[in-house]
């Protein structure tokens, strides 16, 4: 039987599926990469009208206020001044189920920032991972398709989740976030949420620095064992919904302080692995916390679709002073994010009161489309440049600009001293209690223990192994002992 070769939509032969096009090893992705827009604007499409992934989730809206001096780092109008205070909005969610789905599984929980501040919104789509299962977004629809319901059998399948697994040991890293204790959070109140990617910050002197988000919550972190999380899912599906609603009703406002490790972006290429590898997290210790501001949530929406289901986020939102970094995987969220938007809400889902600008007007060329609510005054122009008033362009670009070199095409990820896919997974692990391993272990193997390939088990035993030896005969042991029982 010959091998299948697989194929563009259009039949042309694929021959990276596993890295994108960039410029230069390390570089920002290429547009011209029709591989990966095909795999990205296809796979926004397959699903009507509820996300694709982030499907079920709950919102409210509060505000951010400055705690700490920033402005050494970033000119963001919003962060320039102590005691500065933003309104925003926020969106919680699960990632893998449909919207009719429990809030209380183990699933990486999406926690989503909208700044209404007066130089524009600003988008800062996280989760509650400072890590991802994967690092180039042209392996994304196909994890998602590993993890959502499947085809035949309508429900997650171990077969397709482990297998996946499997084949991407850059994963192991966040299954070990994931099936550890804070797979299951008691409550989106009690969470902490990450920006995960990298960001760039750029200051009034056009100096750059790489940086992470880090909202930590002041309620504490909770979670729940997988035997609670059963028993919470079957008495309320929507236990997480319910608590954050009541919680804010009964004058309760949860909050998170945000803090920031930074980068200065001189020392990003000489790290000793790659800091815009999504699969891993900067030391504490080589870039500490230093902190911003504070996160407080006290209005609930009056709509749940009109302000939750509609609000729309994206990560290539920025505001002058903040912009992205080479993180493949946030280059790939830059197009995919909007490009969802368009397709499931349409052209102007922007002019919606939960995604319009709110300190500031948006002012620009764009027209008509459907549900298209601007209407454009007789007589006014819509195109640019032109000589009749029209907006026009500033010329000062919002964030510093990225040094590229090298030729384009797919790359594997640029080489540094440290950059193997396994020994922050070990690290981890050997930072639990032997309590938490415990858990740990047997939440893994609840999972592996039912897939029905040996092959399958072995290579995923292999990447635990890999992170740590006690790690991976602990996990052996206990989806041996599962099978044989």
């Amino acid at each position: 039987m010959s091998k299948r070769v697989l194929t563009t939509e259009s039949g042309a032969p694929v021959a990276d599926n596993q890295n994108s096009a960039s410029a230069g090893v390390g570089g920002p992705l290429l547009l011209q990469d029709q591989h990966l827009l095909e795999k990205l604007a296809r796979f926004n499409r397959e699903r009507i009208p509820e996300r694709v992934v982030h499907a079920r989730g709950s919102g409210a809206y509060g505000h951010f206020t400055v705690t700490d001096d920033v402005s050494d780092l970033t000119s963001a109008a919003f962060l320039n001044t102590v005691g500065k205070r933003t309104e925003l909005f926020t969106r919680f969610s699960t990632v893998a189920d449909n919207l009719g789905g429990a809030d209380a599984v183990r699933d990486p929980r999406g926690f989503a920032v909208k700044f209404y501040t007066e130089e524009g919104n600003y988008d800062l789509v996280g989760n509650n991972t400072p890590v991802f299962f994967i690092k180039d977004p042209l392996k994304f629809p196909d994890f998602i398709h590993s993890q959502k319901r499947d085809p035949f059998t309508g429900k997650q399948e171990p077969d397709n989740v482990w297998d996946f697994w499997a084949h991407a040991p850059e994963a192991t890293h966040q299954v070990t976030w994931l099936m550890g204790d804070r797979g299951i959070p008691a409550s989106y109140r009690h969470m902490n949420g990450y920006g995960s990617h990298t960001y760039q910050w750029t200051n009034a002197a056009g100096d750059a620095f790489f940086v992470k988000y880090h909202f930590k919550t002041n309620q504490g972190i909770r979670s729940l064992s997988a035997e609670q999380g059963q028993e919470l899912a079957g008495k309320d599906a929507n236990s997480h919904q319910t608590d954050l609603l009541q919680a804010i009703e009964r004058g309760v406002h949860p909050s998170w302080t945000l803090y920031v490790q930074v980068m200065p972006a001189a020392e990003a290429d000489g790290y000793r692995f790659n800091p815009f590898d999504l699969t891993k997290v900067w030391p504490h210790a080589d870039y500490p916390l230093r902190r911003v501001g504070r996160l407080v949530l006290d209005r609930n929406p009056d709509n749940v679709f009109a302000e939750v289901e509609q609000a729309a986020f994206s990560p290539n939102n920025f505001v002058p002073g903040i912009g992205p970094s080479p993180d493949k995987m946030l280059q790939g969220r830059l197009f995919a994010y909007a490009d969802a938007h368009r397709y499931r809400l349409g052209v102007n889902h922007t002019q919606l009161a939960v995604n319009a600008p709110r300190a500031t007007t948006a002012d620009n060329y764009g027209r008509d489309g459907l549900m298209a609510a601007n209407a454009q005054p007789r007589g006014e122009k819509n195109y640019e440049p032109n000589s009749y008033g029209g907006p026009a362009e500033t010329g000062t670009p919002l964030s510093a600009p990225l040094a590229v070199h090298g030729y384009t095409g797919t790359h594997e990820a640029p080489a540094h001293s440290k950059d193997d896919h396994f020994f922050q997974a070990g690290e981890l692990y050997r930072l639990m209690s032997e309590e938490e391993r415990a858990r740990l272990v047997a939440n893994i193997a609840g999972g592996l223990s039912q897939v029905s390939r040996e092959d399958v088990i072995e290579k995923n035993l292999a990447h635990f192994h890999a992170a740590d030896p006690e790690y991976g005969k602990r996990v052996e042991a206990a989806v041996q002992a599962l099978r044989e029982g």
